[in-house]
């Protein structure tokens, strides 16, 4: 993926047997993105960790167990900035208030959100009347030109 602009438009079920296709989709931005000059497989790891955790996340809490129910999810990528975007309908909540989790005594559960502010360089969250959006963020170093 040489381009400098890429987007990608995604709308699944509100079921997580999608979660595997949501993954492989990220895996495959991580190690085809030539404008990233780090370790392309494990950006591609941190991709699929992130997008699947955050799609979990809007799955699990949607608050609706009607398959008819989606949950969207775009990832862009302009000049040297990689943007997810998870949409769902669900309840919300306040990203201010998820607690980071004692890596001392770890539960099960809980850590999405961690892991994604860990490996992104932001996150944000806006709840709206129909729609909620998480918002991901993470700056690339292009590589440098081959004259």
């Amino acid at each position: 993926m040489s381009d400098d602009e890429l987007q990608i438009d995604v709308v699944i079920p509100t079921q997580t047997r999608y979660l595997d296709l949501i993954g492989s989709i990220a895996e495959h931005i991580g190690r085809e993105l030539q404008q990233y000059s780090g370790d392309r497989e494990a950006f591609a790891y941190h991709l699929n960790l992130v997008l699947t955790e955050a799609t979990s996340n809007a799955i699990r809490y949607s608050g609706h167990n009607d398959p008819s129910e989606t949950v969207r999810i775009t990832i862009q990528f302009i000049e040297d900035e990689l943007t997810i975007k998870v949409y769902d309908h669900g309840q919300g909540f306040d990203l201010e208030k998820i607690p980071i989790p004692d890596l001392d005594h770890p539960k099960e559960g809980g850590m999405g959100i961690f892991f994604i502010r860990s490996l992104m360089d932001s996150v944000s969250y806006r709840k709206g009347e129909d729609v909620n959006v998480l918002e991901i963020k993470k700056k690339l170093k292009p590589n440098p030109k081959v004259p």
